[in-house]
């Protein structure tokens, strides 16, 4: 507001118009519903009875005051002495709170004092298009030599009231005339008091449309940037519904196809669309505030009413044509009324309203219609106009991308999480003398692939191999190159070679793979006979061993260098593993992070694992899945920047008591002593009834045996859970099953034990191979 020292019958004051650039009450700037505004009735002051005028915005038509005389233009500041010469610009332009209170007193009273007839200076903004501060004649003119700013821009912003749905209008100075409620003349209004665009009244307190191009540029962008936060299907509809309503329109309808195509996969069958998502204004909504209030839409069961949950899309059909136009259309047009009834069903149709009250947008994505969205507003607000048909095809448009991005985002993370589930084991094996549990945690729910592995392979003699590893980073490639790797180990495992000379193959098989194909392996054989653990390290963090005790121990096994490297030998350890130990394994993911270094992490592992164990007290060792559970949960929130893998093996072992280990001569004899040997050793477990099938079985195995062999055969039975039966020799030839003919004399052998026993199987060693069967105890 500009005015001298002594001009304060000229003073104007200017309101903004409503926009996204000033905050308003119960309604944040970013949020895209704060187009939705409501007609306030302006504010009276006592003893006030000139109107307020009003700015004027470029490009629109100007309020006409009917105050206002045709010559104002030219004496608008008339009535205002000149300025002293002593006064600045900068003195000029100051607002009005800063005006003494002496000053104010009698701007007060002068203006009272014209307020009685209508006076030159109050014209309003329309009357000329001009400010009166800027009129010819004031020498304020924005192109005369030192001009002042206009005062809208001096004029201090009022705080805007906390109350939700409260609109508290600026304070205006004393003795500043305000327009009265119901005269024409506001932004909002024509002289005959009807909207200036649509040419229909709008009382105070009901919601108003967004008049300009300006508003719906802010609302499209608020409405697209609230729909591309979403990287799902459900969070993109949900932002589509959310920013739409109740700004845009009162209600919506999503329809999408069913099933949704991926990519450029060619839909097969009919175009189907499913009701995905409707959304309304809730009935109860207050509407009675200065500005809508930001609420949440909510499902509808009439709105849910109003739609079919299925549609099919019959070629040629007018619903087959409107979505075929890609541009949304309005509902009272031929082509899309007749296209409602298939879309709605018959039922439903009649629910829309008439006129033009109603936009049918398809949803085109890369290639291809995915759907249709259904904008709907009520019979108490006014019709759509031609320019929301530009609001709901880029409402529409950033939709369908969106939705078609977020299904091949969504069938990529499907990929990846069926390659990392198929990389590592689905179940662990049963394995005789040791129990084993596991863990694997990605280092992001977003991207649930990466490089870490461990497995458990049962071996020759009821030995197990135990494994984890990890590939360098986080990748696709990386699960490729750890399935692979995966796959050599169970190879190499498959062939009894000691672990040193698995990780040494291991290192030669990531070097055929490529440059830089990096990772850290751990592999140990667990032998529950012998009560024996040997390890081999490649660049992998040691594993703990807890006892029976509680006492936590850190393995010194050689770090050796990671697999990929090579031309590096490993090295292997052998170690006590006492029953009732439990062997810990695990990758780098679980010890180090940006807020601790590995060793460290280590140490307070070794410290969680022995405060677990003396919970359950020095005679009995914490359960291993509980166990593996406390273990995460040293893991703090934000800790976790790598992926984990964890491997526990709980050392049973066998008692010698439970073994019986012989050596037998290659020769024609020793099948008889085979089943004599066999008969003994169960009369003494007190198993004399498997002492038949066992004769049997054991006698078969060892003939076919020492027909071939060279060296002294093997015979061991172990008692567990079940009875295991182990013949070896020194000849690599695994037998095969076959169905011998009835002229041929042999070949039975290995038909009658795949009869009998509960399961068996034949393992290649280094040294030849072991042939093995179970019978259950008791039958």
């Amino acid at each position: 507001m500009a005015r001298g020292a002594g001009r304060t019958d000229s003073t104007r004051v200017t309101e903004q118009p409503t926009s996204f650039e000033r905050p308003q009450p119960g309604v944040t700037p970013a949020d895209p519903r704060g187009a939705l505004v409501h007609t306030p009735a302006p504010l009276r002051m006592p003893g006030a009875a000139s109107a307020l005028p009003a700015q004027s915005r470029s490009g629109a038509e100007p309020p006409t005051s009917p105050a206002a005389s045709p010559s104002a233009s030219g004496t608008s500041g008339a009535s205002a002495p000149p300025a002293t010469a002593g006064t600045s610009a900068a003195e000029g332009t100051s607002s009005a709170s800063q005006v003494p209170d002496a000053a104010r007193t009698r701007a007060a009273s002068e203006t009272a004092g014209t307020a009685k007839s209508p006076a030159p200076d109050t014209v309003a903004p329309g009357g000329t298009g001009q400010d009166p501060a800027t009129a010819p004649g004031t020498g304020r003119g924005s192109d005369a030599p030192g001009s002042v700013p206009r005062a809208e821009h001096s004029q201090p912003r009022a705080e805007q009231s906390a109350e939700p749905d409260a609109h508290r209008p600026r304070p205006v100075p004393e003795g500043i005339p305000v327009q009265p409620a119901g005269e024409p003349g506001t932004p909002a209004q024509r002289p005959d008091g009807q909207e200036r665009r649509t040419g229909k009244g709008a009382p105070p307190g009901r919601p108003t449309p967004m008049r300009r191009d300006g508003d719906r540029l802010r609302f499209v962008g608020a409405a697209t940037r609230r729909i591309a936060r979403g990287i799902d299907l459900d969070e993109i509809v949900m932002g589509l519904c959310r920013a739409t309503v109740p700004t845009f329109a009162d209600a919506i309808l999503v329809y999408l196809r069913d099933p949704l195509p991926v990519g450029d996969e060619r839909p097969t069958g009919p175009l189907v669309l499913r009701l995905r998502r409707t959304d309304r204004i809730p009935a109860e909504r207050d509407t009675e505030g200065g500005f809508a209030a930001a609420v949440q839409p909510e499902p509808s069961s009439e709105l849910e009413s109003v739609g079919a949950e299925l549609c099919t899309v019959r070629p040629g059909s007018a619903l087959a044509e409107v979505l075929r136009g890609v541009r949304p259309v309005f509902t009272d047009a031929p082509a899309a009324r007749a296209a409602l009834p298939e879309l709605l069903g018959d039922e439903g149709e009649p629910a829309v309203p008439d006129g033009q009250r109603a936009i049918l947008a398809p949803l085109r994505g890369r290639r291809r219609v995915i759907g249709a969205a259904l904008f709907l507003r009520g019979p108490e607000r006014i019709p759509f106009e031609a320019d929301d048909l530009l609001v709901a095809a880029q409402l529409a448009t950033h939709s369908a991308l969106g939705i078609d991005k977020a299904v091949l985002y969504g069938r990529e993370a499907y990929i990846a999480d069926e390659l990392q589930r198929t990389m590592l084991p689905e179940n662990l094996p049963r394995c005789t003398g040791v129990r084993l549990a596991s863990r694997y945690l990605p280092a992001a729910e977003t991207a649930r692939v990466g490089g870490d592995w461990y497995d458990a392979i049962p071996l020759p003699g009821s030995r197990v191999a135990l494994v984890v590893g990890d590939v360098m980073g986080h990748s696709m490639t990386s699960a490729a190159i750890m399935g692979q790797l995966r796959t050599t180990a169970q190879t190499l495992a498959g062939l009894d070679l000691p672990p040193q000379e698995v990780l040494h193959h291991l290192d030669e098989q990531a070097q055929r793979l490529g440059v830089d194909r990096m990772a850290t392996c751990l592999y140990a054989v667990y032998d529950p006979v012998s009560h024996r653990i040997t390890i081999a390290n490649a660049g992998h963090p040691p594993p703990v061993l807890l006892h029976l005790g509680g006492e936590a121990e850190v393995l010194r096994v050689p770090a050796g260098a990671p697999i990929g490297v090579g031309g590096v030998d490993f090295e292997a350890v052998e170690l006590d593993a006492p029953a009732g130990a439990t062997l810990l394994l695990y990758t780098d993911g679980l010890v180090e992070s940006r807020l601790r270094d590995v060793w460290t992490g280590i140490e307070q592992l070794r410290e969680k694992l022995a405060a677990t164990a003396r919970l359950t007290g020095p005679d009995h060792p914490p359960p291993l899945e509980a166990l593996c559970d406390e273990v995460l949960d040293m893991l703090g929130p934000g800790d976790r920047d790598d992926d984990i893998a964890l491997l526990a093996a709980r050392f049973d072992g066998i008692a010698p008591s439970d073994v019986a280990y012989w050596f037998l001569e290659p020769e024609d004899a020793a099948p008889g002593r085979a089943r004599r040997l066999a008969r003994r050793a169960l009369s003494r477990w007190g198993m004399e009834e498997l002492s038949d099938s066992v004769e049997l079985l054991v006698s078969e195995v060892v003939t076919n045996a020492v027909r071939y062999a060279t060296r002294p055969v093997t015979l061991r039975l172990l008692r567990t859970d079940v009875l295991r039966c182990e013949v070896g020799d020194d000849v690599p030839q695994l037998p095969r099953l076959r169905q011998a003919r009835a002229t041929d004399e042999g070949g039975r052998g290995l038909y009658l034990v795949n009869r009998l026993a509960r399961r068996w199987g034949a393992t290649r060693l280094s040294t030849g191979k072991v042939v093995w069967f179970e019978l259950n105890r008791g039958g």
